[in-house]
């Protein structure tokens, strides 16, 4: 595969239980969603997802753009148990690209946090800092926050896939955290966003 303008091409893929044909979805048919607010604002352009690309069969894909000194994937939630109309049972893996915040007056090593942490009856525990081009892997249990520290713009590749006769992305918020999203009512998204091609 090749791009006239240049660029880094992802095959993100997953076992498919059927024959599919090949799906083309221009770049101008790929809804931007705005997730969150406040510093839990972050950008998600859904490619993948049952809605942009019904014609799939187990693969859920989507790009996250998380401004610097934003929290990701927060509150913290997971999908690894089939539960119809509540929680899908989704492995999925995050690949990292992070840049300085444009304008910066510093060029350090960009860098930022995945979380990852299981229940009794499934234990993992993952904190891992994260450097560009970096891949971390999603089994189970709950994930988040991606952090983005300041000074530091962060973009992830999600990639999702599952046994589950459905392809959805149903997700179980971790209780202990769910509070959270109610703090959101009153907050602004965050200006930066929407981030556009050259910014």
């Amino acid at each position: 595969m090749t791009s006239p303008g240049g660029g880094r091409i992802a095959l993100p893929f997953a076992k498919a239980a059927r024959t599919l044909s090949v799906s083309v979805v221009a770049a101008s048919d790929v809804p931007d969603e705005l997730r969150g607010a406040g510093r839990c604002s972050r950008q998600v352009r859904n490619f993948g997802t049952p809605a942009t690309l019904p014609g799939a069969d187990s693969i859920i894909a989507c790009e996250v753009i998380t401004p610097a000194g934003n929290w990701s994937s927060y509150p913290p939630h997971k999908h690894d148990q089939e539960r119809p109309g509540v929680e899908a049972e989704l492995e999925e893996i995050y690949y990292f690209e992070l840049r300085t915040e444009p304008g910066s007056p510093g060029q350090g090593e960009p860098f930022g946090y995945q979380r990852v942490y299981g229940t009794d009856e499934r234990p993992i525990d993952v904190l891992a800092e994260v450097r560009d081009r970096d891949v971390v892997l999603v089994p189970h249990g709950w994930h988040g926050p991606a952090i983005a520290p300041p000074g530091y713009d962060m973009y992830y590749l999600n990639v999702m896939a599952g046994p589950g006769e459905n392809r959805e992305w149903l997700i179980c918020d971790d209780p202990a955290h769910a509070w959270i999203r109610q703090t959101w009512v009153d907050l602004e998204v965050d200006p930066r966003l929407p981030f556009r091609e050259n910014g």
